[in-house]
This record gives C-alpha cells, structure tokens and sequence, in this order.
C-alpha cells in the first residue's frame, strides 16, 4: 500500500507531496491540469525509463519519492536475496541529475532498474487504456480461478511435492548422465590397464633384461676375450701361471734364509692361486657365453613393450608404471555400479508422479467447478457497465505434463459484441473494455488475491450517468478489500472517495506549474457540481452533487 507521493522538479511541477487513503482516493482536475504527470512521477518509482526533458528546472535533479507499507506482501524473502535492509515501511527514490544521470534506491540501498520494476510490480498495479495489463497474462488468470477455488492449501500441497519431485528428476538425469560417463570412462580405464596386464610388469626387471641384452650383444667379444686372457693366463707355453710356478719353486727353496722372504712368499702364493681362480673363471665365462639371436629378439620386444609403456604414460622406470597401473585399478573400483541407486530413484519417482497427478486431478475438478458461476458474475458486472453483450469464458486445457501449477492451462477469452468470436482477451479488447474487464473480474477475487494498490486512469471514459454510478459502486467495494486510486472525469465515480484531490495549474512567477489540492466537503461539492455542470457551477448542480454525496 503506498502511503504518500513526493514529487519535485518533475515535468511542471515545482514540488508537492500526496498521501493516499487505505481505501478508495479520487483525483480530479481540469483537463491539462496536471493529472497525467502524476502518473508518470510514478512510473519512475516504477522503474520506467526517466529523461532530462522531464526537469521543471534543467539546473536541478529532480526527485521522486514514495512511501509503501508492505507489512502484507511477504517480501521478506526478496529483499534479502537482493541484500536490501527490509522494513515494513519502505522508502522508493528516484533521483534524475540535469547530465542524465538517474539513481535508484530502496530504504536508502542502491538498486538496479530492474530490482525496482520487480518490486514495484508487487506493490503497484497501475492500469492506464492501451497499456499490457496483467489480465493478459496466463498465469495470472490462473491465480485467480485459482483464489475463487479456495486452492490455497491445495496447491500448496502440490507445490511442494512438485519441487521434490522436480529435483529427484534432475538427479536422476545426473546419474544416469553420470553411469554413462562412468561406463565410458570405465571402459578407457579397461584398456589403459589391460595393456599394464599384458605386459605382466616385474620390478627390477628392466635393468636385468638391458644387462642380458648387453651381454648377449656383446657375446662373440667377451668369449673372445676371455678365452685369450685364460691362455695368456694358464695353457700358452709361456703363460702367465707357469711363469708364476717357476718362481714360487725358486723362492721357496729361499724363503727359509730370510726371515721377510716367508712373508713375501706368502703373499705370492696368494697372488697366485687368485690369478689361477680368474683365469679358470674367464674360461667358465666363455664357455657359458654364447650369441643367441633368438634370445635377444625375445627379450629384444619385452623391452620394446616396456619403453612403449613409458613413453606413453611418461614414466623412467618399471616401478613408476606399476604405480600407474595400481592408480588404473583404483580408479576402476572407484566407479561403483549407480544402476541401483537409478532404480530406486526411478521408483521414487514414479510414486510421486502418481501422487502429484492425483492432486492435479483434484485442482482441476475445484477449478472447472467455478469457472461457470464466475463467467455469470462478469458477464452482469459488464452489463452494469454497459458492456451487456460482452462475455468472458474461461478455457482450461489440460496439458501433456504435469508443471508447477498441476496440468491445467488457463485462459480468459472475450467476445466483445453479439455474436463475435471467443478470442485472447489481447486479441480483442478495447483500451476502454480491458480496463472494465479488469475492474470486474479483479473485484471478484479481491478477497482472496493480496492484490497491490490499484491505480485505475480514467477507466470511465465513454460512460456516464447509471452506468458511471456503478462503476463507482464497484470501485468503492473493491476498496473495502484493497487501496484503489482513481483518476475520473465522472462525477459518479468521484462522489465515492475517502480521499478526493484536485489537481490544478497556477502560474507563479511567470511560470505554470501544478499543485495538488486535498478537498473538504464543500470544496468536494462544488468540485463535483464543476463536473457536472461546468465552472462555475450552477445551483441545480450543486444540490444535485451534495445529494451525490450523501449516497
């Protein structure tokens, strides 16, 4: 509910501040006087698009200030998703700089252009000819069949399950995305290790086999020479050894005859019997030692086999692979089989579908239930208002599947005149038949929708008398429930204000601006008679308006 309006230096108004009843106000004024621009102060606290041209003093910033008490709108929740200190009183300013600049703010907290439409939408509902009304829009009708149901706690109900419901299917969607990559992935993994196993690594056995390789390579040389070295050693005539026998003989028949000769005696025995031992080892080794091709090729591709695997996973050693393969294995037994954790998940599922139709079922059955009487109240509110052969039917198609409101889809369709197709209120409605349309259906279900303060612009063009008379009447119960503001040219309608104002221009120093006026009862009355009769007002026109407002 918006408590009070501060307007300065906007359009031709220098200053001026408004306060609005909790119920019905009336704003009235001489065409051109200024009752339009009131509107557009607003529109800027609704976030519209602000322009310097706008400035009653392209020197000033201009200002616009409203105060709302939101205590009934739950909007808790939004203010602190967009970090704003929530109050159950909020302050909206808009501020307009002369370079262009325009500035936003709710309880003094900076905000965006679209933080502001969003909430001014859920506190002002302002209806001008030709604008996009909410009417308009499927959901909206759906709410109110919905609040002439009485579905309140049933949907409820429904919504909740339907949020669990919504989230189980998108974790099932990630898990069976999820078993599908694992299996992918699983399978990769399985061919990465069945090459590991293939291979059947040993630690260690990369150094014997390059050292087999080596020798075996090598085989003719070392046979070769170790064969030379024993003869030299051991079997030529003159080898090393018996060159060795002959001068252990000579030393020992004199070893007795020096006491450090039996030392080095010794010593030479011992050099000796080594010597002999490596010649006998060089011969054991050469005779061992043979050029195999067939081994070499054998071990030729085990080795190949392990550098392939290196090369690949970027490792030196067969100790460093078999560390990859034992991660392999446990990345493997990792991926666990989510075939069970689907089925239940599926099962889940499709008890809550089962429960969730139920209670779509039940919506719906409540829905069609009032779509009759309510059409029957439209249509006689319209015919109140001059509208008789204007018809409104309502259409609930049941969709394929289920979403957050149940299956049904729900349109309002209007035939304006006898005899004229069914069609999208859009497609068919004038700016005069839209805003009656809104009227009467929205004070049907004013008692069960906390609608925002409705600002009604001149929604009485074109009628007058008895018919002006009940649109008033319905404006007037329609604020019994919800703030209604009302800018009218229709005496009728006027003389039904809690709060009536007269917008009207007056030049002050050379210059026009607007003011606005709160009426007492006589000026009310003349005002009224004004509009009855013209200014000034005649004696029949003022009886005749103090009797307007005795009704």
């Amino acid at each position: 509910m918006i408590n009070r309006l501060f307007i300065k230096n906007y359009a031709i108004i220098e200053e001026l501040e408004i306060s609005f009843s909790d119920r019905l106000t009336i704003i009235t004024g001489e065409t051109g006087a200024g009752k339009s621009i009131l509107l557009g102060a607003l529109g800027l606290i609704m976030g519209r698009r602000a322009d310097t041209k706008a400035l009653y003093d392209d020197e000033k910033k201009c200002i616009v200030e409203a105060w709302f008490d939101v205590s009934k709108y739950e909007l808790k929740t939004f203010f602190e998703k967009n970090d704003i200190d929530y109050d159950e009183q909020v302050v909206v300013r808009r501020e307009l700089t002369p370079s262009g600049k325009s500035r936003a703010f709710v309880n003094d907290t900076p905000v965006r252009l679209n933080i502001l439409q969003q909430l001014s939408g859920a506190l002002i509902d302002l209806h001008q000819q030709f604008d996009t009304l909410d009417i308009h829009n499927v959901s909206f009708q759906l709410r109110m069949i919905d609040a002439l149901a009485e579905n309140t706690t049933l949907l409820s109900e429904y919504q909740q399950l339907f949020k669990i419901y919504q989230n189980n299917k998108n974790r099932l969607r990630e898990l069976v995305l999820q078993s599908e990559n694992a299996v992918k992935e699983t399978d990769f993994l399985n061919f990465q290790l069945k090459e590991f196993n293939d291979v059947e690594l040993i630690d260690g056995e990369q150094e014997k086999i390059e050292d087999e390789i080596g020798k075996l390579t090598n085989a003719e040389d070392i046979k070769r020479a170790l064969g030379a070295a024993f003869q030299h050693l051991s079997e030529n005539e003159q080898s090393v050894i018996g060159q060795l026998e002959e001068i252990s003989n000579s030393l020992s028949n004199i070893s007795k005859f020096h006491p450090d000769l039996n030392k080095i005696y010794e010593r030479f025995e011992s050099l000796k019997l080594e010597l002999d031992d490596i010649s006998h080892e060089f011969e054991k080794i050469a005779e061992n030692t043979e050029y195999d091709p067939e081994r070499i090729a054998e071990i030729q591709e085990r080795l190949d086999l392990i550098y392939k695997l290196q090369n690949k996973h970027n490792a030196k050693t067969v100790a460093e692979l078999i560390t990859i393969q034992n991660d392999l294995q446990s990345q493997i037994n990792a991926f666990g089989d989510l075939s069970e954790e689907i089925e239940k998940m599926e099962k889940e599922i499709g008890i809550q579908r089962k429960k969730l139709t139920n209670l779509a079922q039940k919506l719906s059955k409540k829905r069609k239930g009032v779509v009759d009487a309510f059409e029957n109240k439209v249509h006689d509110l319209l015919a109140q208002l001059s509208m008789e052969y204007s018809q409104l039917k309502v259409e609930i198609v049941q969709l394929p599947e289920l979403n957050s409101t149940g299956f049904d889809e729900v349109n309002f369709l209007f035939a304006p005149n006898k005899g004229s197709r069914f069609l999208p209120i859009k497609d068919v409605a004038s700016g005069g038949e839209l805003s009656r349309l809104t009227l009467c259906t929205k004070s049907l279900v004013a008692s069960a929708i906390p609608l925002p303060t409705l600002i009604f612009d001149e929604i009485d063009t074109g009628i007058s008398g008895d018919v002006a008379l009940k649109m008033g009447n319905i404006l007037q119960e329609l604020s019994n429930r919800h703030q209604v503001i009302s800018i009218t040219h229709t005496p009728q309608i006027a003389v039904k204000a809690d709060t009536h104002y007269f917008v009207y221009k007056k030049v002050v120093e050379d210059r026009t601006v607007t003011n606005v006026k709160l009426l007492t009862f006589d000026e009310r009355v003349r005002a009224v008679a004004t509009m009855l009769s013209g200014s000034p007002p005649s004696a029949s026109a003022i009886e005749n308006a103090k009797e307007l407002l005795k009704l």
